[in-house]
């Protein structure tokens, strides 16, 4: 086992920092503040980090198949033209509710970006229960929604014979599992395939490796967790210096580093103080494996 190194190579100071997405167009790691409502752009050559400013919550970005980025942007599917720095809506979801945002959300393999919502949250994890919903976005812009009474939709992805949909309902303290059909984009079959340990606290964002192997954010766990989704077993757990780690990927040249994204929403100046990196980005290098390029949308 190569040694694993783990560094800050942003210190963004995220509220809650969420969402990184290798752009290999770019080479550089795109990520979100979601209450600091900006997507940004890290580059490692530069390591300098260029933000957009946002007018709502925004919760994750994808990249687009004709350039440029989508996003969830409060209960928006949008477009975002980076050097304009221009968004337009392509469509809205939640009409019925006024308290609802989007959260994580990703591209499928055949390029459909699924998103969830969520309640407003009062305070870091606490909101009104069962208000969200999971979304899907089709290329032709038109948008199904999956099922409702989500708590907190976050952490997505696809098992590498596309047949298995990976899903986190954070209250849940669950990674579950569904069948997939990647003809017509419908899920069925729910099941859990691994329930956290209390230290492990809540599962945030999620990404898959080369192995088929699942890497788990836990926040206020302080932790990335690699589960094998077969067994339901924890394989590997990586400590990182904040608490508040919210979601991971694989990227650089061979997607061979893993970026983990952190919040500081919700820590006092005390908590602050003892944890200077919170709401920065973070590297791990040596795990030995590599991660899937992200899918971009086909739309």
């Amino acid at each position: 086992m190569a040694s694993v190194s783990i560094e800050c190579v942003a210190r963004e100071g995220c509220r809650i920092g969420e969402s990184p997405v290798w752009d290999q167009r770019e080479g550089a790691l795109l990520f979100v503040d979601i209450t600091g409502r900006k997507v940004c752009r890290w580059s490692p050559l530069t390591r300098q980090t260029q933000a957009i400013a946002v007018d709502a919550p925004v919760s994750s970005v994808a990249l687009r198949k004709s350039e440029d980025y989508v996003i969830t942007l409060g209960t928006r599917f949008a477009a975002l033209k980076w050097k304009e720095e221009l968004v337009t809506t392509i469509t809205q979801v939640d009409k019925d509710k006024a308290n609802t945002r989007f959260n994580d959300g990703k591209v499928d393999p055949a390029g459909r970006y699924f998103a969830g919502t969520m309640a407003e949250e009062i305070r870091p994890a606490v909101l009104e229960r069962r208000q969200g919903s999971l979304y899907t976005l089709f290329p032709d812009l038109s948008v199904v929604k999956h099922f409702d009474q989500v708590d907190i939709s976050n952490g997505l992805d696809w098992s590498l014979d596309h047949r298995t949909f990976f899903y986190i309902d954070s209250l849940s303290y669950s990674v579950d599992a569904f069948d997939y059909d990647l003809q017509t984009g419908k899920i069925g079959n729910r099941r859990s395939i691994y329930k956290l340990e209390k230290e492990e606290s809540i599962p945030d964002g999620m990404c898959i490796d080369t192995e088929g192997k699942l890497w788990v954010a836990c926040y206020d766990g302080g932790r990335v967790i690699r589960l094998d989704p077969e067994t339901g077993k924890r394989l590997q757990t990586v400590k990182l210096p904040v608490d508040k780690t919210t979601s991971c990927c694989f990227g650089g040249k061979d997607y061979s580093e893993m970026f983990v994204t952190s919040a500081s929403d919700g820590m006092d100046k005390e908590w602050l103080s003892r944890q200077p990196e919170a709401g920065g980005i973070f590297k791990i290098t040596g795990l030995g494996v590599k991660g899937v390029p992200p899918y971009p949308f086909a739309g």
